[in-house]
């Protein structure tokens, strides 16, 4: 694990404007629990990056895992927005679903 870590941040450190990349070392690091690496690494890639939604999910649930629960609320509702925009109706009632069922006050 932490060596496709180290290979996915020199990567990046060659190409900081790579949001493939970015993206990719976000999943690397919630694999690994690693919370606030991947909220910062997804808000910079999603600064950069005309994500479709996945991103969104991914912000959220490590929002949740660090007491961030209304930034993840936040970040699942952009989520639909970007999904539904995209032609992703699924992933959108995912985070309907999740907001619903899991967030509601």
């Amino acid at each position: 694990m932490q060596n496709r870590i180290e290979v996915f941040e020199q990567i990046l450190a060659a190409d900081p404007e790579n949001t493939m990349v970015m993206f990719g070392l976000a999943k690397e690091y919630e694999k690994a629990g690693e919370h606030p690496k991947v909220i910062a690494m997804l808000e910079g890639y999603l600064a950069k990056a005309d994500d479709e939604g996945n991103a969104y999910g991914t912000l959220a649930q490590a929002y949740l895992a660090t007491g961030q629960r209304e930034k993840a609320i936040a970040a699942y509702t952009k989520g639909i927005e970007v999904s539904m925009a995209h032609g992703h109706p699924s992933m959108a009632n995912e985070y309907r679903m999740t907001l619903e069922i899991d967030l509601a006050d």
